[in-house]
């Protein structure tokens, strides 16, 4: 009989950048009763949810809620705002904007990939993923398209793959200083509640996001956050969408209705989850995984590492990558730790696989969850031979024990 239990005694470490680890607090929300999505009870429910998706987003407009992973989100804006044979413009930061541009190609549309031009010591194969969106390369793209072509700017907030953090705002101003009418789409699938996001004050037209990452929910749920001018142009795009049509949901959410079936429970959790992020504060919420995200770069930096992002003005705080040495496995390392220390960190991906690791803090952490953390990438670069400059356990644990929390500690729920 085939057993899913392998995990050894006390609880595994989830360091990956997502799915993060899911609190009690949510696991014992999600564990309600399944109720009729039909019902006067639903709609309540229903009503509950976009109104606190809508603050999380910092948004006056809807934010469409679909049963389905980032993916299905990313899908379902493109699909709901531009026609077959559009030209969109990308930008390349690391592995999820490769695969968004990927889509879009799938689709029908015909997509420009802009990167970052430069050498780099470290990774000389994927230069441009140390990096965020060059908003001036957008601009100058732009006002060379007199005619419009351009129908969108996609861009990803916070690349996964990466560490890399970009600068939305920055992009919004390009686009308005080449006076251009394309629309503004953003994936924030990880950075959404961890990282600071403001929908309508950047001027995003759709912003695209998932339940699995800040907000601490298993995956299964994902977001489009739409402006006037993105369900405009809903209305006359050509692209064939069904279950991803915004016109229906729009519709029938006014009354905390799907045209479908939602994911009932994980909603529940949802609730939960924005509950817990609006009793800390969102500002508070962002410091909390910028002090986080200090503290394991001091590791990194104490280690002789090499961070993944290039730039600390985009360092994320939702999760650091961690470049090793050539000629060094970090699949092979990442193994050792999971076997010897039952800790999951994220892998390298396209272009990055084998070269560097990634360590999430984000979820359900803290401090000590960190320091943990930490302490497993050191006994496992030091079982692999790397040679470390000085302990980044020790330099993790002064920066936590000099940087205390902001806010005191609220009681366990």
């Amino acid at each position: 009989m085939l057993t899913l239990d392998f995990h050894p005694t006390g609880r595994h470490f989830l360091q990956i950048p997502g799915p993060s680890p899911v609190p009690d607090r949510i696991l014992r929300a999600m564990s309600l009763p399944t109720i009729d999505h039909r019902g006067p009870e639903f709609g309540a429910l229903g009503l509950q949810v976009l109104k606190g998706i809508r603050e999380i987003f910092k948004t006056q407009h809807p934010v469409v809620i679909y049963p389905a992973s980032g993916t299905g989100a990313w899908e379902a804006a493109l699909a709901n705002t531009l026609s077959p044979g559009d030209h969109v413009l990308m930008y390349e930061t690391g592995h999820f904007a490769t695969l968004w541009s990927k889509m879009a190609a799938r689709l029908g549309i015909s997509a420009e990939f802009l990167a970052w031009q430069g050498q780099d010591e470290h990774l000389p194969n994927a230069p441009s993923w140390r990096r965020g969106v060059q908003a001036d390369l957008i601009e100058e793209r732009l006002r060379k398209d007199p005619e419009h072509r351009i129908k969108a700017v996609c861009v990803v907030h916070n690349e996964t793959s990466t560490g890399v953090t970009s600068d939305i705002a920055a992009v919004r101003r390009a686009i308005d200083a080449a006076k251009h009418p394309a629309l503004l789409m953003v994936d924030t699938i990880s950075g959404l509640a961890s990282a600071d996001y403001r929908h309508d004050e950047w001027g995003v037209d759709v912003t695209v996001s998932g339940s699995q990452k800040g907000l601490m929910l298993p995956p299964g749920i994902s977001f489009n956050a739409l402006s006037p001018k993105a369900l405009e142009a809903s209305k006359s795009a050509k692209l064939p969408r069904s279950f991803f049509a915004w016109d229906e949901i729009v519709e029938m959410n006014h009354n905390g209705y799907w045209p479908y079936t939602p994911s009932t429970n994980l909603l529940y959790g949802l609730v939960e989850a924005m509950e817990m992020l609006q009793s800390e504060g969102l500002d508070q919420v962002f410091a909390r995984h910028q002090r986080w995200a200090a503290g394991v770069r001091a590791a990194v930096n104490a280690w002789g590492l090499p961070i993944q992002c290039a730039d600390p003005a985009l360092y994320s705080p939702v999760l650091t990558g961690v470049i090793l040495p050539a000629g060094v496995d970090a699949d092979a390392l990442r193994q050792l730790i999971y076997q010897r220390f039952d800790l999951s960190l994220g892998a390298g991906l396209g272009k990055l696989k084998g070269r560097m690791f990634r360590i999430g803090h984000l979820g359900d952490s803290n401090d000590l969850t960190l320091m943990a953390t930490l302490s497993g990438c050191e006994m496992g670069m030091k079982l692999a031979g790397i040679a470390l400059k000085s302990s980044g356990v020790q330099a993790a644990m002064d920066y936590f024990a000099g940087h205390p929390a902001g806010s005191a500690l609220k009681a366990a729920a």
